[in-house]
């Protein structure tokens, strides 16, 4: 099922070093997530329109392990059509928006980080309805 509504990029590309939508985490629910590797601190926009409903960014543990499963810090945002966002291994304290916040598309909202279970500084990005947690859904984006 793809998204209702269009996306934007939630990074520059240019800065993108490795784009995987095919990683050994993206099985099952998780099939349509994608992963932006990128430098640490390379800037993450909301990619469409929505409220902030979560925020954690208190941690600065992560490892290519499941014991750091917990340690990522991560956004997510409620759009219309009640599909949520959502953006995760973010880098530690680097949050730039707080839960209730309205944001509008390619507004800076975090840096990539690579906290929580992660190989590499990476953004995983991914939409899915709201009350539906991690059953991702095709997103749709703008060209």
């Amino acid at each position: 099922m793809k998204t209702t509504n269009t996306y934007h990029l939630p990074i520059n590309l240019s800065l993108v070093t490795s784009i995987q939508s095919d990683s050994k985490a993206h099985v099952g629910d998780l099939i349509y997530s994608i992963d932006y590797d990128a430098p640490e601190g390379t800037p993450v926009f909301a990619a469409f329109d929505g409220t902030v409903t979560e925020v954690k960014d208190d941690s600065s543990r992560g490892g290519d392990d499941p014991v750091f499963d917990d340690d990522g810090n991560y956004i997510a945002m409620l759009h219309d059509n009640n599909e949520v966002s959502w953006y995760e291994h973010l880098r530690f304290q680097s949050s730039k928006v707080a839960v209730g916040d309205r944001v509008v598309a390619g507004h800076i909202i975090a840096e990539v980080g690579n906290t929580g279970w992660s190989e590499c500084p990476h953004l995983h990005f991914m939409v899915y309805p709201n009350g539906l947690e991690y059953k991702t859904l095709e997103i749709e984006f703008a060209l």
